[in-house]
């Protein structure tokens, strides 16, 4: 699973999720990409699922970029543990990811493919998105 090698600090503040994305907002890699319509955390298991869902169906005739990467670590404290005593321990990574972001890019197969690809892995995620094709191919 994806998680930084190194990090300036153990724990962050949660942040807010309000806003439109900044950036990678736009598909540049690949044809078509996943693009997520609401904020939301994506957890490091779900973008391993989601990969392996996508991968599937890619099988080797395309190729497949993740554009997200879960950087922020989530904490928690112990179960049955008094309230006091500092922040828990980081348990798990999250990408905070915005509306507008895109999230995976596939090249190399149909648009029928790629659909059904995005769609099964739609599913995997807790945000809801849309498959979108790069400027200058079918519209639609």
């Amino acid at each position: 699973m994806l998680e930084p090698k190194k990090i300036k600090y153990r724990k962050v503040h949660r942040g807010n999720r309000k806003g439109m994305a900044k950036g990678g907002t736009e598909v540049n890699f690949g044809s078509y990409g996943l693009k997520a319509m609401e904020s939301g955390w994506v957890t490091a298991r779900q973008i391993e699922a989601t990969r392996i869902s996508i991968s599937r169906r890619v099988r080797k005739l395309g190729r497949m970029w993740i554009r997200i990467f879960p950087d922020k670590p989530i904490t928690k404290k112990p179960l049955e543990t008094r309230m006091g005593k500092g922040k828990g321990s980081p348990e798990y990574w999250v990408a905070n990811v915005r509306p507008g972001r895109i999230l995976f890019e596939v090249e190399g197969i149909s648009r029928e493919v790629a659909q059904e690809a995005f769609r099964i892995a739609g599913n995997k995620l807790a945000i809801k998105t849309k498959l979108v094709a790069k400027r200058g191919l079918d519209e639609g």
